[in-house]
């Protein structure tokens, strides 16, 4: 708490030209990871958001929820799988992410942000038509064969459209969507979706300003695990190239480089188990993540 009004003076003034910038602007957030599960950074979370939409800007939360669906999984005796990295989603499994994702997750996100003077909404993408997606495949090239080897995962979506008006309707009524990352296909069956790939798609869609990946790592970080405060598309390339940028944070620079490429100003990867790290990034100076633009 701050208890020197010069300070907390020169914290506003310092914010001023951000809030005058982003007036109107739109921004993606997406949430997960640490920053969803300790109780006093979902509570920061929440002020955040509703501080950006009072001072005018328009924040979109999507969200995961990853370990809250194997924590169910686990409690159903149902075993996770996992394939490169995404979760295999059989029929029953996918009734779990349902239940998790578009439910609990959701409704508890709604909740707490109404809580802190919020007016949020939830949907998933589902609603409305919202994220139209179809069957993802993951293909195996193995030396020696003329033709890929698909690997079959379940209901795991891939986008194919994202139907804004639902969102654009939330946020010229006042309120402050939040999205579950389920998807539809185009007779109607569910699909489970990375959680950064709905955020990017989304943001792409809508036109935002800003996408913003909270994570539970201090940014992109170089060779000597110094936090890399600004980024160019070329810089990402090359380190990609070089091998310092790894496995962990590829998809999520690559969620970045998509979301750019479809008209997004800018992405920020910032680490959501700093306190007030959403505000920190888009209304100070120095912000506390990477910035890629």
């Amino acid at each position: 708490m701050m208890n020197n009004p010069a300070t907390t003076a020169h914290v506003l003034i310092e914010a001023l030209p951000y809030i005058r910038k982003f007036q109107g602007a739109t921004v993606v957030v997406k949430y997960g990871g640490n920053a969803m599960i300790e109780d006093q950074l979902t509570i920061e979370f929440a002020q955040d958001v509703v501080l950006l939409k009072l001072v005018g800007l328009n924040p979109v939360v999507v969200h995961g929820g990853g370990p809250q669906i194997g924590e169910l999984l686990k409690r159903l005796n149902i075993e996770s799988r996992f394939v490169d990295g995404l979760r295999v989603t059989d029929e029953q499994t996918m009734d779990v992410v349902e239940m998790v994702l578009g439910g609990l997750v959701n409704q508890d996100i709604v909740s707490l942000l109404n809580q802190h003077g919020g007016r949020a909404v939830g949907v998933t993408g589902k609603d409305g038509n919202l994220i139209q997606a179809r069957k993802f495949k993951i293909e195996r090239h193995t030396p020696g064969l003329d033709a890929p080897e698909i690997i079959d995962i379940g209901n795991v979506g891939e986008i194919v459209n994202v139907q804004t008006d639902i969102i654009t309707t939330l946020i010229r009524s006042g309120f402050i969507p939040v999205i579950a990352p389920i998807g539809v296909g185009e007779h109607g069956e569910s699909y489970n979706i990375n959680a950064d790939t709905v955020a990017g798609k989304v943001a792409e869609y809508l036109g935002a300003e800003k996408l913003v990946l909270l994570t539970n790592t201090p940014g992109v970080l170089d060779a000597g695990k110094r936090t890399i405060s600004e980024l160019s598309r070329q810089d990402v390339t090359r380190l990609i190239e070089e091998g310092v940028i790894g496995s962990g944070m590829l998809p999520k620079v690559e969620c970045a480089l998509q979301a750019l490429t479809g008209g997004v100003g800018s992405v920020q990867i910032i680490d959501g188990t700093v306190s007030h790290a959403l505000l920190l990034e888009i209304f100070t100076d120095s912000g506390v993540g990477t910035k890629i633009s």
